[in-house]
């Protein structure tokens, strides 16, 4: 049995509701999938497992979208401060499926908005087919309110990742953290990079560190720069700008 599976279950009623935090700080590192097991179990802090229909681990998809010319992708690389990323996020076990947009604007402020997807649309092959209709106009308006670059083109599928997340609630300090692993990029021509023997670990605290970003560190461990769109992008077309990343990417093993 595996730490997460040791741990007690909470549902995602009772996570959602301890860990809504006002202000709330993401960290994010790059570890070991063993030591990960070895930070689970040598917590002092009380961890429950977020736990959905008997499962610890739910898989995720999301496929990102861009300009012909990576616009999105882009703009995150020369750290322009209005930017933003448009991604449709799966939720393999139950089906669910939403249009996410992401904003930042030039005061530094990020807002995330979800976008319920016309059923018609599945009946196309949404990982291959541009993104258009009314969904497309949404995203142009939510764009043009957060006052970023709205594009004139269609966005194109430019990326796929999947991977498997499980969530820790740490049980006293109204604080959580995210487990992804076996994350894998694709893109649009079939090309792959695997992440095999690492997880991305995120914390998701107050201001002040959680218990577990203090033994993350004690480990040796930094909070990393890792967007899973932007260094996958990277990985895979290695003659685009990613200087933002380097320091990331240098860190990571995927296999081919």
């Amino acid at each position: 049995m595996s730490a997460l599976d040791a741990l007690p279950a909470v549902s995602l009623e009772e996570i959602t509701e301890r860990a809504a935090l006002l202000t709330r700080t993401d960290r994010k590192y790059l570890v070991p999938r063993e030591e990960v097991e070895e930070l689970l179990a040598a917590s002092p802090a009380a961890l429950r497992a977020l736990e959905i229909d008997g499962r610890r681990r739910q898989a995720y998809l999301s496929l990102y979208y861009d300009t012909v010319d990576l616009a999105s992708y882009r703009a995150a690389a020369t750290g322009r401060r209005r930017r933003w990323k448009v991604r449709r996020r799966v939720y393999v076990d139950s089906g669910a499926s939403f249009l996410e947009v992401k904003t930042r604007t030039g005061r530094g402020e990020s807002a995330k908005v979800r976008i319920a997807l016309d059923p018609g649309r599945e009946e196309a092959d949404p990982l291959t087919d541009p993104l258009d209709g009314p969904a497309l106009d949404e995203v142009r308006h939510l764009l043009a309110a957060a006052d970023c670059p709205v594009p004139v083109g269609p966005l194109r599928p430019v990326l796929t990742t999947t991977y498997d997340r499980a969530t820790v609630l740490l049980e006293a300090e109204d604080a959580r953290l995210t487990l992804d692993e076996h994350l894998v990029w694709t893109g649009p021509e079939g090309q792959t990079r695997h992440l095999t023997d690492q997880v991305v670990v995120e914390t998701k605290a107050g201001t002040r560190p959680s218990s577990l970003d203090r033994a993350l560190w004690r480990r040796g461990h930094r909070p990393q720069r890792l967007s899973k769109f932007a260094t996958g992008l990277a990985l895979l077309y290695p003659a685009l700008p990613a200087n933002r990343w380097h320091r990331t990417t240098g860190r990571l093993h995927p296999a081919a």
